[in-house]
């Protein structure tokens, strides 16, 4: 039976690259897979799942408009997995979709994504995977400053000095985030 799984971690935790490795062993089986990524994303061009070590795919990119359970439904062929990266930028509609896909066309879905941002308040996408999945899996990193395990993002200036207002979304990488346990969150060793 298909289930709905929600796969989160901090900042470089391996999200990307994990779901590059779904893909792959799923069409290593001849197996048809569709990916999906937030067009909110467009560090490497909207509609590409690229990780920090230079692995990149083309994926359907999800506007705030998009109807996935549709496009999934159009699907000329067999599809036996679908994959979505950045999933914390999805609406709750977005989301009850892939709940749908799973319920009534069986197919297994796996949502990555970032469980929270870096006022450590959750994403609406996160929000409703937390609440609408079947499996819930933390990908684990460390901190940036020290040992523990990195729970939270942590925004930075220009300057690497910590930010904790402005927008939700500022998309980035490394230049603009760390992933930090709550303590250095707090108090962080910069």
């Amino acid at each position: 039976m298909a289930q709905l799984y929600f796969r989160y971690g901090a900042m470089n935790s391996g999200k990307s690259i994990e779901i590059l490795k779904v893909a792959h062993n799923y069409e290593e089986q001849n197996k048809e897979v569709l990916m999906f990524t937030s067009a909110v994303d467009n560090r490497d061009a909207v509609g590409y799942v690229s990780s920090r070590i230079g692995l990149r795919r083309e994926a359907i990119p999800i506007h705030p408009g998009t109807n996935v359970l549709e496009t999934v439904r159009q699907h000329p062929s067999k599809v036996s997995c679908i994959l979505v990266d950045e999933v914390q930028f999805l609406s709750k509609e977005q989301i009850l979709q892939l709940a749908e896909i799973v319920d009534e066309l069986n197919i297994p879905v796996m949502g990555f994504g970032l469980k929270n941002d870096f006022q450590n308040e959750l994403f609406e996408g996160s929000k409703y995977m937390l609440l609408y999945a079947d499996k819930i899996e933390e990908m684990k990193t460390i901190c940036w400053f020290c040992e523990r395990k990195a729970t939270m993002n942590l925004r930075v200036d220009s300057q690497g000095k910590p930010v904790y207002t402005g927008e939700q979304i500022l998309i980035g990488g490394n230049d603009e985030y760390y992933p930090v346990c709550r303590k250095c969150h707090a108090q962080p060793k910069i």
